[in-house]
């Protein structure tokens, strides 16, 4: 079952990573450590605080004659230097880096500040005036389709960007003919990585050369280095991008830095310095790239023992505002795979692909695979249950065979290697499946809820190029010509005193590549592991790359890796020529082990690798003839499995497949809903493991973002497209104290179409994870139908069913509608405060009192007897800005009543409210009473979901206290909240 490891070699064991000494004591040098010119300036970017509005007028006037402000650039100026970035489909849409007639997602860039430092450039940010028309939003990808939908892109004529119809087998006929027919419907959501090193890039421009030169964290793939010289209208040679030595994770996302390389290049151009822009958190979590979500209908046409014999897949595919390359890529990289681990021979797909006021998506760990098999293996379980029969079972008698490797699914993949019932058999024994289910029914007796999930999942690695054109009919593809591959390159060279370096055109963000690279050559040079060194900073400009280098799609060990064996390798054979001319032996005799090249049948005839390496540096006139020389060898690689689609849309999306089997037992508690893992199991075989170690440490990374994906993370949205998880604590991911122990199972079968045999583990538990602990929750509760993510609030809806709302709340969501593009809030009460209601009038018409007691008061203009404007700054949680505040009072019964209407705009959002106050006498006292209504949008809103609407009552409460104690002659009161209730009736808190 398993390969034996050489233990005598390097591969294959479990050495200390090279990588660590400097990660472990705080040398790693990533983007923001990397040393920059002196005269680097720094950018900030204004984003939008709407969802959806046309951009009336920029005014960036005082930004610009701000003191130590280099420039300040629009979408018009932007435009003007920069072609629109490519879109993933061909469509009459452009698709710019910056927005230019309106903004389409709660922050999109519409304009970029360079400084000498970056305070400077922040603080000239809030001295931009936009002003925004509010148009209709849409955020729900049904919806979107709908005829009258708010439309994204006009020139479009649709929210639709992409739809396509496929039709493998005969599955009409096998729906037909089949007993049962059962479905789920699901609706996936967005949720993201969030590495702990933000997007950062430096740029620079040279104007002799009309050449950009760009540092930036980006993951790849390199397809983007294309889009990125387009758009920036220079050939690909004189766009120079290059990558740093660390990365603080990526797991994907930093694939979308791309669109930020455009703009701080163009800055740089403007401001003819270089620039530098590092994001924040803030930025990351609203408007970096998040996975797409994902509305399914999956259908299976099933015989009555279970089998299934076909699957209709209707799939609406959310990718946010613009459609960026590499996008779709999430839709149809799984597009081989569809059928899962099971043998079914009957398909159809409906994808159609639609564009909402949410952020533009992008590559997440496991992109395309939760997706595809959240529905599937939920449909699995429903399967079991509406026939009655055992879920194990069902996926046993659906996997695809012992002994029908390489196997050819109905979509074109083409499975190279395994035994999927083997390995599911050797998890159930291995893993203590029946225990699980003694325990289960134990657990059951007591009146516990506990469940048990499984999901069986096919890890696709080593992406085809091609795949993606999948999203083209037959006939546009033969129009644009075939693409197809996956290639990979590797250099090793060797130096004058037989040193051997290892490059590779692959980034790593984590994963280990100095040290896995340095196994496999060390191993096939004879040489230890400290011998060999590797580079795995990228230099487009230097190094040999190809347009699919990058670290996705779990390539590096299947692929880059192999290519550094296929490298050294022919080095070796070379090497082994020239030592053979020197020990007077058959090339066919040499070893190569110890630092040495030696006779294998006679080991004391030998000679150091040095020498023998370093021969061509020194003495090349004394190699044999027909030996090439020995200085450095580069490979690029691509497997011939990897081909176009077919005409009939057949496409092997890629190379390698692992597979994975889970099941797990998960305990959720009767009173709070939460859901404790109690046991976990994961098998995968991944093909030869090269480091088990880091094998390890891939499955656990992923299995902690599956976990998360399962019972945290969600990338939520209002209706109104506000961005509601702005902030950590808003966008929740597990940490070690929520992350239990998997039990990590391993079933080897190499795959015969990579040079090392091994195949992907990266991206598995993503895919596998979140269905898995799904269904062991559907089955502790019985529920049918699930939401992820799977909080204790939504358990309890399954537990105890809807929560009702209370009748009668302070500070409540309002019920209608409100302008487009806010958050809507209403609220009401009451105070007393000790002064006679002309005292108290007269302090709501007096400037100076309002700049008292106005927190953050930079000035109050009295602007007419009615008519107040103010500017100052506010904050809620985490989130501070500057904004001007407009203030009017009408309808005035004085001192009896009066409505204050109030506006507030500033550089993170903007809002709008109305509030009406009543003054009462109560024995020379005023017993002040009100009632609001506000519109809130923008950044503001965004990350202060959990605090805004319960914010509203203190808000108003400490208002009424400042202003009693103001009437009392009191402190001056600037902490008072009078301008937080200007705010509140404005948007703002």
């Amino acid at each position: 079952m398993n390969e034996t490891a050489n233990l005598a070699g390097l591969v294959g064991r479990s050495v200390p990573r090279v990588e660590d000494a400097a990660l472990l004591t705080g040398r790693g040098r990533y983007l923001d450590d990397l040393p920059t010119s002196r005269n680097t300036a720094e950018a900030a970017i204004l984003r939008s605080p709407h969802a959806h509005a046309e951009i009336r007028s920029i005014d960036a006037a005082r930004a610009r004659k701000m003191e130590g402000v280099l420039a300040v650039l629009t979408g018009e100026d932007v435009a003007a230097l920069t072609r629109s970035l490519t879109v993933g489909v061909k469509a009459n849409v452009d698709c710019w880096p910056i927005a230019r007639d309106r903004v389409r997602y709660v922050g999109e860039p519409v304009a970029i500040v360079v400084a000498e430092n970056r305070y400077l450039a922040e603080d000239a940010l809030d001295l931009i005036e936009v002003d925004y028309e509010i148009l209709p939003v849409v955020v729900d990808p049904v919806a979107a389709l709908s005829e009258d939908a708010a439309l994204l892109h006009p020139s479009l004529g649709s929210n639709c960007i992409s739809e396509r119809r496929f039709r493998y087998g005969d599955p009409e006929a096998a729906f037909a003919s089949a007993p049962h027919r059962i479905a789920v419907d699901v609706s996936y959501p967005r949720s993201s990585c969030t590495p702990i090193e933000t997007y950062g890039v430096i740029a620079e421009y040279d104007p002799g050369e009309d050449a950009y030169d760009v540092t930036a964290n980006f993951q790849g793939p390199f397809s983007i280095h294309a889009v990125i010289a387009r758009a920036l209208k220079v050939p690909g040679n004189r766009m120079r991008l290059r990558t740093p030595p660390d990365s603080g994770g990526s797991f994907g996302v930093k694939q979308g830095v791309f669109v930020y390389v455009v703009l701080a290049a163009v800055a740089a151009r403007v401001a003819g310095r270089p620039v530098k822009w590092v994001e924040d958190r803030l930025e990351h979590l609203m408007a970096s790239v998040s996975a797409t979500g994902r509305v399914t209908r999956l259908e299976a046409a099933v015989e009555a023992d279970g089998r299934i014999t076909a699957l209709s897949w209707d799939q609406i595919e959310d990718c946010g505002a613009h459609l960026r390359a590499p996008e779709p890529a999430t839709l149809y990289r799984m597009h081989g795979n569809m059928t899962g681990a099971y043998a079914i021979q009957n398909v159809a797909i409906h994808n159609r692909v639609v564009l909402t006021n949410k952020t533009p998506t992008g590559l997440n760990r496991g992109f395309g695979g939760p997706q595809v098999y959240y529905p599937l293996e939920r449909l699995v379980h429903r399967i079991a249950d509406a026939l009655g029969l055992e879920r194990l079972e069902v996926i046993r008698r659906n996997l695809v065979p012992s002994g029908a490797f390489p196997y050819r699914t109905a979509t074109g993949a083409l499975l190279d290697s395994g035994d999927y019932p083997a390995a599911l058999e050797a998890a159930v024994v291995d893993g203590g499946y029946a225990a699980l289910v003694e325990k289960r029914d134990r657990a059951r007796a007591e009146g516990r809820l506990y469940g048990i999930g499984l999901a069986a999942a096919v890890e696709p690695s080593v992406s085809n190029m091609g795949y993606i054109t999948t999203a083209l009919t037959p006939e546009e593809r033969a129009k644009a010509g075939p693409k197809n591959g996956a290639q990979a390159v590797a250099t090793v060279g060797i130096d004058p005193l037989g040193s051997v370096t290892v490059k590779v055109a692959s980034t790593p963000q984590g994963q280990g590549h100095r040290t896995v690279l340095a196994q496999v050559v060390a191993e096939r040079l004879g040489l230890p592991l400290e011998a060999v060194r590797v580079n795995t900073e990228l230099d487009t400009g230097r190094d040999a790359w190809s347009i699919a280098s990058g670290n996705y799609s779990s390539r590096f060990a299947a692929a880059v890796a192999g290519t550094a064996k296929m490298a050294a390798d022919r080095l070796r054979a070379r090497l082994a020529a020239i030592a053979a001319s020197q020990l007077n032996i058959e090339a066919g005799q040499v070893e190569f082990a110890g630092g040495r090249i030696f006779d294998r049948n006679n080991p004391d005839n030998g000679i150091s690798f040095s020498r023998v390496a370093a021969a061509s540096h020194w003495a090349p006139g004394t190699l044999p003839d027909g030996v090439g020389h020995t200085i450095s060898e580069t490979v690029f690689w691509t497997p011939e499995q990897l081909e176009a689609p077919t005409p009939e849309d057949g496409i092997n999306s890629s190379l390698c497949h692992g597979f994975i089997f889970d099941f797990c037992g998960v305990e959720i508690d009767r009173v709070t809903g939460a859901v404790r893992i109690d046991k976990y199991v994961t098998m995968h075989d991944c093909g030869r493991i090269l480091h088990p170690g880091m094998v390890e440490g891939q499955v656990r990374g992923a299995f902690a973002q599956g976990l998360g994906a399962a019972l945290f993370e969600e990338y939520a949205y209002g209706d109104d497209g506000a961005f509601l998880s702005g902030t950590l604590a808003d966008y929740l991911m597990p940490t070690v104290m929520e992350t239990p122990e998997p039990l990590i199972l391993h079933y080897e079968s190499p795959s015969p179409f990579t040079p090392l045999g091994a195949k992907g583990v990266g991206e598995g538990n993503c895919m596998s994870t979140p269905v898995c602990i799904a269904n062991a929750i559907a089955d502790a509760t019985g529920a049918a139908d699930l939401t992820l993510p799977l909080s204790p609030g939504r358990i309890g809806e399954l537990i105890f069913g809807e929560e009702k709302q209370s009748p009668a709340p302070e500070a409540v969501q309002a019920q209608e509608p409100g302008r487009p593009g806010e958050r809507q809030l209403t609220g009401e009460g009451s105070a007393t405060v000790a002064a006679s209601r002309e005292a108290v009038w007269r302090m709501l018409l007096d400037p100076g009192t309002l700049e008292a007691i106005i927190p953050g008061a930079h000035g109050v203009e009295k602007v007419s007897d009615t008519h107040f404007r103010a500017d100052v700054t506010l904050g809620v949680g985490p989130v501070k800005g500057r904004y001007e505040a407009e203030i009017k009072l009408s309808d005035m019964v004085e001192p009896e009543s009066v409505t204050l209407s109030g506006s507030t705009r500033g550089a993170l959002g903007s809002g709008n409210g109305v509030g009406h106050i009543t003054l009462a006498e109560d024995e020379g006292r005023t017993i002040v009473s009100y009632r609001y209504e506000a519109g809130i949008g923008g950044k503001v809103a965004s990350v202060g979901g959990r605090l805004l609407d319960g914010a509203a009552r203190v808000v108003i409460g400490q208002f009424f206290q400042a202003l009693a104690r103001h009437a009392d002659g009191g402190s001056a009161g600037r902490q008072g909240l009078l301008a937080r209730l200007k705010a509140y009736l404005g948007g703002r808190a």
